[in-house]
C-alpha cells in the first residue's frame, strides 16, 4: 500500500489535531506532530474530537521542525493560502509528505519561499481566510488518495437494514 504522510507544524487547537488523527485513521496515513503544539495529547478536547483512534495511528512526535526535517526526508508538499498552484496540479507519489501549519499563522513564508514548487494552494475565494485546519487535511488526503484509485481502500459501502440492487 502507498504511504501517505499528514504532517502539522505546531498545532494549536486540539479539535483540528483531533480530527486530522480520525482522518489519518480512516485512510491509513501517518500522522507527523511538530511542536510546540498549544495542547498536551491527553487534553480532554482532543479525547472528544478523536483520542479514541489514537491506538489506530501510526504517529509520530517531533520537538520542532528542524527535528522533523532532519528525520524525513520528503517529498514535501506545503499546503498554504499563499501557494503559487493548485494542490490538484501536484502529482503526489508514494511517500508523500502534506505538511500543513499552524492554524492562527499557517507554515512559515521563509519555509515556504525556500520551497516554491511544492507549495499548494487549496482554491478558495479571494479575500477570505483560509479553510479550517482539518478540513484542509482531508481535501489534500483525499486529493492523493484519489489519484492512488483510493489503494486498499473501501470503495463501496452497504446498508445495514437493506441490500443495493
Amino acid at each position: 500500500m502507498p504511504t501517505l504522510n499528514i504532517v502539522l507544524v505546531e498545532p494549536q487547537i486540539p479539535q483540528n489535531t483531533g480530527n486530522v488523527a480520525r482522518t489519518c485513521a480512516v485512510t491509513g496515513a501517518r500522522l507527523h506532530l511538530v511542536g510546540p503544539m498549544g495542547f498536551t495529547i491527553d487534553d480532554k478536547k482532543l479525547k472528544r474530537a478523536g483520542l479514541d483512534y489514537w491506538p489506530q495511528l501510526d504517529i509520530t512526535y517531533y520537538q520542532d521542525l528542524e527535528e522533523f526535517r532532519a528525520a524525513n526526508k520528503g517529498p514535501f508538499f506545503f499546503f498554504t493560502s499563499k501557494g503559487p498552484q493548485r494542490h490538484t496540479d501536484v502529482v503526489y507519489p508514494d511517500g508523500a509528505y502534506l505538511v500543513f501549519g499552524r492554524e492562527d499563522a499557517g507554515l512559515p513564508e521563509s519555509l515556504l519561499a525556500e520551497n516554491q514548487p511544492w507549495c499548494v494552494r487549496i482554491p478558495m475565494r479571494r479575500g477570505e481566510r483560509c479553510l479550517n485546519l482539518s478540513n484542509s487535511v482531508a481535501v489534500g488526503v483525499y486529493e492523493a488518495l484519489r489519484q492512488w484509485d483510493f489503494h486498499d481502500l473501501e470503495t463501496h459501502g452497504q446498508l445495514t437494514k437493506y441490500e443495493w440492487k
